[in-house]
């Protein structure tokens, strides 16, 4: 009998349920290991699905990947993935696309109607039981910059539009007419004194690392309130401080941040015009369930010899459009 390939399964103490990886473990062996023990359980394997994709570990195991032809990561960004040796190898790396967009679509939507309504601040107001009559703003009509033009980016921009925002992006391409943005520009500077609310959604590659400085900052409307669902390695941390600190813009909501964890004496938990989420803004009832799903789905296009989904650009580090 032929024997089946070799699936290592990247964890961090929690493994995918074994009726969920059934349609691999019946045609292949599948190795399950945490970061410390997988220079061992890739070593002749052609296939790593990282379903631990915050680790850092894959640098330094990539030595013993004498055998890997495809890498999966179960999340939308491959950042952690993108180191040289990768990079120029002939392995080809997927990711999780689609499985995170509309959750995080409604996480933007939701942080957009609570800054407009001020909901953090009649909580804090029914906490003091203190009856006070307020006015809140419209959504529709105000205007949103979505800087990132993948699949997430395209869901928020539907789903601001539904409500009555006006959309437009940032990307690497411009179009004048996109069915979701409506218009892609690539200036950054220009677009910025547009937009009511600034979505940052882009992937962390060396051309987006640290995009969102002073200079973006200062270039926005006082009133903007900016958004981070992409990495918090987007924005200089320090300059965003700064701008909320001193009025330069007029809020923020960050589910991701740089350093992450943020530490717990960190100045942006005691901004008030802050909202800090640990990075769960894709993170629905059943996610792990989901990206286990897509990952099978693949493989089965793996055994089949089909053209694999989600493709990553390895020069970009991202997905093409």
């Amino acid at each position: 009998m032929e024997q089946g390939p070799i699936v290592t399964v990247l964890h961090s103490g929690s493994v995918p349920g074994a009726d969920l990886m059934a349609p691999v473990a019946s045609r292949a062996e599948v190795r399950y290991t945490e970061a410390s023990g997988l220079a061992d359980a890739v070593r002749g394997a052609e296939v790593l699905f990282v379903y631990d994709f915050l680790t850092r570990a894959i640098p330094d195991a990539w030595h013993a990947a004498d055998r890997l032809r495809w890498l999966h990561m179960g999340s939308t960004g491959v950042d952690p993935v993108m180191f040289p040796e990768l990079r120029a190898s002939e392995v080809v790396v997927t990711n999780t696309r689609g499985v995170f967009d509309a959750p995080i679509a409604e996480y933007v939507l939701g942080q957009i109607l609570g800054f407009a309504k001020d909901l953090t601040g009649s909580v804090r107001l029914q906490q003091q039981h203190e009856w006070r009559h307020r006015e809140s703003e419209r959504i529709a009509g105000s205007s949103a910059l979505i800087v990132g033009t993948g699949s997430i980016g395209r869901a928020i921009a539907r789903l601001l539009r539904a409500a009555g925002m006006t959309v437009r992006a940032v990307g690497r391409q411009a179009r004048a007419t996109d069915p979701d943005f409506g218009t892609v520009a690539t200036d950054l500077y220009a677009e910025l004194p547009t937009a009511d609310y600034v979505i940052a959604v882009a992937p962390l590659t060396p051309q987006t690392r640290e995009m969102f400085d002073a200079k973006a900052f200062a270039a926005m409307k006082p009133h903007a309130r900016f958004v981070n669902v992409g990495r918090g390695e987007l924005v200089v941390t320090d300059d965003l401080v700064a701008a909320l600190s001193t009025g330069s813009i007029a809020a923020a909501a960050l589910d991701v941040v740089d350093p992450e964890p943020l530490p717990a004496q960190h100045p942006l938990w005691d901004l008030p015009n802050v909202r800090i989420t640990p990075h769960n803004s894709g993170d629905f009832i059943g996610w792990r369930t989901e990206i286990v799903t897509t990952f099978t789905e693949n493989f089965d296009n793996w055994i089949a010899g089909r053209p694999l989904d989600s493709v990553v650009d390895k020069e970009l580090g991202y997905v093409p459009s």
